[in-house]
């Protein structure tokens, strides 16, 4: 069987391995809407600056789009973090290095699998945001470049979440090691509160140096149609190069002792 194939195949392990935990997998999809609804009921009479520019939005419809930017992290970089470690030091991945199939292609279906779920919840929560508050569907060139930065946000994250792993000693810390990792972040890149024009000096200072806001702000300005930079783009990616690298070499299959 030729590597695609099993690739495919392992795409369809995985989605039938996450769909068999309901629980997980309802949750997975419910956290991205139960956070757009929460915060346009408490903030979204009013409108959201745009940062670097005189430009204002809806907040409801601000909130659509930073939601579909936290929907690709969290199916991307929290959910692949987590299951991974778990894996891991369950055996899974210790057991499945021992089988034929290739490494490169079980983490290739996970990362594929992903991105086709942060796909979901991104169409999910453009849909309810368009019919709930009245949000504008991406078109045209602004849904060609919504969709290079969705795709090259989810690898990036999934490679970064691989590399991630590496640093988490075991299953137990896992939660609070990715979460930590990624939720201060997400408050200070315009997710969860819009930061205004004029951030503190340190804030803007660490939305520079991650990629959360990059990706964020890109997701948004593809979204919205606001100014669109492609270097928010390249950011990401280095970032999900570097993760790449640092996940080649130091990914563990064996559980920590």
């Amino acid at each position: 069987m030729s590597e695609l194939r099993l690739t495919v195949r392992q795409v369809w392990y995985t989605n039938t391995a996450f769909w068999r935990n309901p629980a997980s997998a309802g949750f997975t999809f419910a956290f991205p809407l139960m956070f757009l609804v929460i915060f346009t009921t408490l903030l979204g009479n009013g409108r959201a600056a745009i940062p670097g520019t005189t430009m204002t939005v809806p907040q409801s419809t601000f909130y659509v789009a930073s939601m579909a930017a936290f929907s690709v992290i969290t199916a991307c970089y929290t959910n692949i973090a987590m299951s991974v470690t778990f894996q891991r030091d369950a055996g899974i991945l210790k057991r499945i290095r021992g089988t034929p199939l290739p490494s490169r292609t079980y983490l290739a279906g996970r990362v594929l699998h992903a991105t086709l779920v942060g796909i979901v919840l991104v169409a999910l929560t453009a849909a309810f945001g368009h019919i709930a508050y009245g949000a504008t569907i991406p078109a045209g060139a602004t849904l060609a470049r919504f969709v290079v930065t969705l795709l090259v946000g989810a690898g990036s994250f999934a490679a970064i979440a691989l590399a991630v792993t590496s640093i988490v000693p075991n299953a137990d810390a896992a939660p609070a090691i990715v979460n930590f990792s990624i939720m201060p972040l997400l408050f200070l890149s315009d997710v969860f509160i819009p930061l205004g024009r004029h951030p503190a000096a340190w804030v803007d200072l660490l939305g520079k140096v991650f990629p959360v806001r990059h990706f964020v702000q890109a997701m948004q300005a593809a979204f919205l149609g606001t100014p669109f930079a492609w270097s928010d783009v390249a950011v990401v990616a280095a970032w999900g190069l570097g993760g790449l690298v640092l996940a080649s070499r130091l990914f563990s299959w064996e559980p920590r002792r």
